[in-house]
């Protein structure tokens, strides 16, 4: 368990730490997302705070496995409320919100089931 919940616990802060760039960057990928969702692009910035701030909690919960946890339930939460937006605008390109809430619910199990293991 020791392996798998490294794995994807790096795995889950890399994949969030790149979201959160693509977000600061203002990246045209994340752009057609947001007017997909009727989002403002003013919120990238402080979704993209969220996704970098999570990444970290993922990762600084190897010593903290607290702060792990509680990284990983936020990611639940973000990911079912992008999830909710796409639905929200009938928009069937969900896809990445899937994924990115599959790995989030992942590394929620992964971290749980490692510290209470």
């Amino acid at each position: 368990m020791h392996i798998t919940y490294i794995v994807v616990t790096s795995a889950a802060a890399l994949a969030y730490g790149y979201a959160a760039f693509l977000n600061f960057a203002g990246a045209e990928s994340v752009k057609v997302v947001a007017e997909r969702v009727q989002l403002s692009t003013r919120w990238m910035v402080p979704l993209g705070t969220l996704l970098g701030a999570s990444a970290s909690g993922l990762l600084l919960g190897f010593a903290v496995p607290t702060l792990g946890v509680a990284a990983a339930i936020g990611l639940v939460l973000y990911f079912v409320c992008a999830l909710t937006a796409h639905l929200r605008v009938h928009d069937a390109g969900v896809g990445g919100a899937v994924s990115f809430l599959v790995l989030a619910v992942a590394a929620l199990v992964t971290n749980l089931g490692y510290h209470n293991g």
